[in-house]
């Protein structure tokens, strides 16, 4: 048992060297990892100082083609978007002057007709009437001052009469 025990006991002793050795050994690898992704950051830091304003201004320049495509394609379809708008206002518009136009037609024609059951004489009424008094003053002066006297005089005196006349009917009417 003894033998077992020394036997263990190197066992136990070279495996636990050997794990050492391999502790340290992937110690080492770790550590070498690390300097190397350190190292890569600080590489890849000095590079994007370097290179970072080139980029930026590589990347503003697709961002302005891209910028002018879009507004060449909105344009466009802005173009064609307002183009149709006009037309369909243009149209309404059409509509609603001819809807004014017949409501306007339908309220003069309703107004004549009041007019004419009211009994005022329209335009041509009144153009007929002025080319007859026309006519009359045209005759009157052809067949001359005389005679216009006398005319005149008479119906001044019949008007002094029917004044006379109304205001007695007035006086004579009792008062209710």
């Amino acid at each position: 048992m003894a033998k077992l025990k020394k036997t263990a006991r190197k066992k136990t002793a070279a495996s636990s060297a050997s794990a050492q050795a391999q502790a340290d050994k992937l110690s080492r690898t770790l550590s070498e990892s690390a300097q190397q992704i350190w190292l890569a950051g600080v590489g890849a830091f000095g590079r994007a100082q370097s290179e970072g304003t080139k980029l930026f201004e590589n990347l503003v320049k697709e961002g302005l083609n891209f910028e002018q495509t879009a507004r060449k394609f909105a344009g466009n379809r802005a173009d064609v978007v307002r183009d149709a708008v006009e037309s369909r206002v243009g149209q309404a518009r059409e509509r609603a002057t001819d809807t004014w136009d017949r409501l306007e037609k339908v309220f003069e024609d309703r107004v004549q007709r009041a007019l004419v059951k009211l009994g005022v004489p329209t335009h041509e009424d009144l153009t007929d009437l002025a080319q007859r008094v026309d006519g009359l003053t045209s005759e009157l002066r052809r067949v001359g001052p005389g005679r216009r006297t006398t005319t005149s005089a008479a119906p001044a005196a019949k008007k002094t009469a029917r004044k006379r006349a109304t205001k007695k009917a007035t006086k004579k009417q009792p008062v209710v």
